[in-house]
């Protein structure tokens, strides 16, 4: 199928979700992780695909969570370790690296891998999904799936007044400050047993109290979020969202159809609280999709365009994406000559919602529009509707329509 009148199209299509976004962002209310807002913009959203896309097939699926855990963690974790310096000085190395550990196990699973370790510490809320199917007029030989996350993120204060540098420092400082203690935990442990704190006159003490630094670090990790305050999420991840709405709405609009190749739309909330969406998804639709080759393309911050990118791995550079979901991109770009960048989601960079589809057995990757050494928009205030980047819409639409060409074509299955 010869989709070139839809690439020629692409700043038309950008505007399009420009103006959607907008709608949304200035309408509805915020979209944090189990919200009404969430949900509100869900419905609104499946019922854009049902009418003005041409979905046969459009569900609104609920799922429980509790999003509160995705940052909850710190409280336990740096909690621990202020205890643990406590009981460095006071009482005893062995309680103190017991401590230590256990915060650093508990930040590990939670934010590290996206596990469920403390979550029923936290409320528990009800997110929302959404699927939509537009079906072929044959046969079906294959499936595309196009993904983006409707919720948006609590804000980042360090973030919105320091930008990545200090964000990021902030959050590496702390770190190490737990590893230096955990440390002068285990040398006071073998130098002079379980029970007891340093000696005043101790080397080891001092070197303590200079460690003391660390301390406001920890400290200000209890406010690395703002859960009072909700950004707009244009960007991130509302883009993401209308890359397959704009696609879906503009093959409508021209009367396209396809034989053998079936197109879905995948909104998965609550990516914010850690994944939680598309990880109910997978868990909902585990097997529902084996009969034909099926790939799916997450979109997560699509801003600008310098910085398009298919990641081929994620979550913290741990889970590895489909190679041929992820080459398919590539290619595409490369035959429209737009810039795609080959990289990765990198520790400490977290995840998008392609790790959750990758862990559950399905061929995905995830594509990315913005710097990974954070903007000062990113999880803030600033990522709003006038602060999008229509180029970098056009030109990750334009690829995309390209991949679903190139895919019905029987690419890379």
């Amino acid at each position: 199928m010869n989709l070139e009148k839809l690439i020629r199209n692409k700043q038309q299509s950008a505007q399009y979700m420009i103006d959607e976004i907008t709608h949304i962002c200035k309408d509805m209310p915020k979209r944090d992780p189990g919200s009404e807002g969430e949900k509100i913009a869900c419905e609104y959203m499946a019922e854009v695909l049902k009418k003005d896309c041409g979905c046969e097939k459009v569900t609104v699926e609920p799922f429980k969570e509790n999003p509160g855990s995705f940052y909850g963690w710190l409280y336990f974790t740096i909690t621990f370790v202020l205890l643990a310096i406590c009981s460095l000085f006071f009482f005893s190395p062995l309680v103190s690296i017991v401590l230590i550990i256990a915060g650093l196990a508990i930040a590990l699973a939670q934010f590290g891998t996206y596990k469920k370790l403390v979550d029923k510490c936290f409320p528990e809320k009800t997110g929302h999904n959404v699927t939509a199917i537009k079906s072929c007029t044959g046969e079906v030989k294959r499936r595309i799936f196009f993904n983006g996350h409707p919720d948006a993120a609590w804000e980042w204060p360090v973030n919105y007044a320091l930008g990545g540098v200090g964000f990021e420092s902030h959050a590496i400082i702390g770190g190490l400050g737990a590893v230096y203690f955990l440390v002068l935990s285990f040398i006071q442990l073998f130098s002079n047993g379980v029970m007891g704190g340093l000696s005043a006159d101790s080397g080891l003490k001092k070197c303590a109290l200079w460690g003391l630094i660390f301390v406001p670090f920890l400290v200000g990790l209890y406010f690395m979020w703002n859960k009072k305050r909700v950004v707009d999420g244009a960007n991130d991840n509302l883009s993401g969202c209308y890359m397959g709405i704009a696609l879906l709405k503009a093959l409508k609009d021209e009367g396209i159809t396809f034989e053998n190749t079936e197109i879905g739309v995948i909104l998965t909330g609550s990516e914010e609280a850690g994944l939680r969406g598309a990880k109910a998804w997978c868990e909902a639709h585990k097997g529902e999709f084996d009969d034909v080759p099926t790939f799916i393309f997450s979109y997560d911050t699509i801003h600008d365009p310098k910085y398009l990118m298919t990641n081929y791995r994620d979550l913290n550079a741990t889970v590895k994406a489909d190679k041929d979901v992820s080459d398919l991109f590539m290619e595409a770009c490369k035959e429209l000559n737009i810039k795609c960048l080959k990289g990765m989601v990198p520790p400490l960079g977290g995840a998008t919602d392609s790790a959750a589809f990758a862990q559950a057995g399905f061929r995905a990757t995830g594509i990315t529009g913005l710097n990974h050494k954070l903007e000062n928009y990113y999880h803030t205030r600033r990522d709003t509707y006038d602060n999008m980047n229509k180029d970098g819409l056009a030109d990750c639409y334009a690829a995309s329509v390209k991949v679903l060409e190139m895919f019905d074509a029987g690419a890379k299955q």
